[in-house]
Parts: C-alpha cells; structure tokens; sequence
C-alpha cells in the first residue's frame, strides 16, 4: 500500500468459508495481520461497530477502517495491496468479469444449498435429498468450469480458487449429513480440491480441519434443536 504502514486485523470465526477466503488471500499476498475471532453466538462491539449493517465476519479492517464482506474485500486486497505477491484476478477485463461471475456463482447457488444440507431438522429427509441434489448440481456445473485446468486460475490459485477452497473443509460435513461422496460424485472437483491444499501453502495453512468443523456444525445443530 501507499504511504506508511497499515495495521492489519481481521475478524473472523475459524470454520467460517467466507472469512478463510480472506485468510488466504492474506497469505498469499504475504501480509502480515493480526486476527480476532468471533463468537457468533454472542457477537463482539467490535464486529458489531465494525460491520453495522450485516454484523457478519468477516471484517477486515485496515488502519482501522473495516471493509466487509468477503468477495468485496478479496477485491480490496488485490488492489491495495497490488505490489505485493501475486494477483488474484487476472488482467484482462473479460478474464476478470468471467472470475467474478463463477465467484458470485459460488455465493449464490453452491452456499445457500450446502447450508440446507446440514442444517435442515431431524427427520426432513426430503428437504435434505432435494439440497444434496442441488449441492451436486451445482459442484458439477463448477467442476464443467474447471475443466482440464489446474486450478481455476489456470495454472495457479486465483480469484475463484480462493473463493471455493475454504468449502472444501466442509465437504466431508456435507457429505455426513448429505450421504454422498464429492469423490463419487465430483472426481475432478474432489482433485482440485486435494491439489489446492498439497500444493498452496496458503491455503493449507487457512483451513481448519474437517473434522471439527463437523463437529461445529454438530454442536451448531444442537444448539438450534436441529436433532429434534
């Protein structure tokens, strides 16, 4: 960035997708920052103050000023922090809205459909298979994307990777309640996301382990009276 030295802090709850997005644009960019977690369950004055309108993580605040929501702040890390590391989106302008489009593809179809999964009550077999059938659906259309590429990006992480990677420590959480397997159903995404990990330090490093986000979403489910 321009000018003196940042500090750099962000909020954010350890199983949460949107913001280990951030984690590891951070990492990969090599900015050095300080995180804060949350508990959602009784949201601090400072996710409140920092993020008014939705009182979500993540919150990145940089100087001291927070910028939410976490595909807006991928965003803002690439730009303000342009010399640092390597770029998330790439250059060209159709290249960059195609990025956009299968990041916001990510949010809007594969997220909403994923929470139903774990998230539906005890005994709503139904609504579980029809959001399973859904949660496939849309891996199959993002796994059509990927291809024959490496990753997203091409032959690195870029701007989708890192917007898709932090569900990959939830799939075995998807596939518990769900009853399928994303290896069965989705063998090159299931790849993607093995080679996404082994090969990118950053993203290893920002993922928590999948079996205690299971058991977050079991307490989770607990706490809701999901299991009756």
């Amino acid at each position: 960035m321009e000018g003196e030295k940042k500090s750099v802090v962000l909020i954010n709850c350890a199983v949460s997708m949107y913001g280990n997005r951030v984690r590891i644009a951070l990492a990969r960019k090599g900015v050095a920052y300080e995180e804060k977690p949350e508990n959602l369950a009784a949201k601090s004055a400072l996710l409140l103050s920092s993020n008014p309108v939705h009182g979500q993580v993540p919150v990145l605040l940089v100087g001291g000023k927070p910028v939410c929501e976490s595909l807006v702040i991928l965003e803002f890390i690439d730009e303000a922090f342009a010399g640092v590391g390597e770029p998330l989106l790439p250059a060209g302008p159709y290249e960059r809205a195609q990025a956009r489009f299968w990041a916001s593809y990510i949010d809007a179809k594969l997220a909403p459909c994923a929470a139903r999964v774990w998230r539906s009550p005890a005994g709503a077999a139904a609504v579980v298979e029809a959001a399973r059938d859904e949660l496939v659906a849309a891996m199959r259309t993002l796994e059509a994307e990927l291809g024959g590429k490496r990753y997203f990006g091409g032959e690195v992480v870029g701007y989708v990777d890192v917007a898709l990677a932090p569900f990959t420590a939830w799939f075995a959480t998807y596939e518990r309640f769900g009853g399928f397997s994303v290896a069965a159903e989705c063998p090159a995404l299931a790849a993607w996301a093995a080679r996404c990990a082994r090969e990118n330090a950053c993203v290893a490093a920002s993922l928590p382990d999948p079996e205690f986000v299971y058991q977050f979403a079991c307490g989770m489910r607990k706490h809701f009276g999901l299991d009756g």
